[in-house]
């Protein structure tokens, strides 16, 4: 069946065993031999073999093409409907929790620079002749120098994200 179904399709198609030999990278003598009945495409030439005659692997076997009724169309369509649902959920669960991590973020920001605030730099009064003290006062100095000049950015960026996350869709 699968060597009457291939010679049908190409001559449908006004292939000759040459072009579509071209077409699958073959020889000639191999689309003869299909269409024969002497030997059968491989697996992965029948998928190539399909897509170059515009047909499907199953119509080139033979078997039955079963047009979907209207009761498959609308099983698939509520399966459909379903699956979109949860795909909206996740996607308004996902935006929630970028939301409440970027309010998180700046929260933490504020009560940072509440705190830094609040300690005025202390460490700058700390004897740095003990080496304890003085490599704590460069850790604590490097981190309030790194933090007054990002922590903005990223403060006016997580706003922003937060605001964007509001938006109406």
């Amino acid at each position: 069946m699968l060597n009457e179904n291939i010679k049908r399709i190409r001559k449908s198609k006004g292939l000759s065993q040459e072009e579509l030999a071209i077409k699958l990278n073959v020889v000639r003598q191999t689309v003869s031999k299909w269409e024969n009945g002497l030997s059968v495409p491989d697996s992965s030439m029948l998928i190539i073999l399909a897509n170059e005659l515009d047909t499907t692997v199953s119509e080139l076997l033979g078997e039955p093409v079963v047009e979907p009724t209207t009761d498959d169309l609308k099983i698939l369509s509520e399966k459909l409907e379903v699956i979109n649902l949860q795909l909206a959920k996740r996607s308004i669960t996902k935006v929630k929790t970028i939301r409440w991590i970027l309010i998180s973020l700046c929260a933490v920001i504020v009560v940072i620079f509440i705190a830094l605030a609040s300690m005025n730099s202390f460490y700058l009064n700390w004897n740095y002749n003990d080496p304890e003290l003085a490599v704590a006062g460069t850790i604590l100095h490097g981190f309030e120098f790194l933090f007054v000049r990002l922590a903005p950015i990223v403060f006016l960026t997580s706003v922003v994200g937060v605001v964007v996350t509001y938006k109406k869709r």
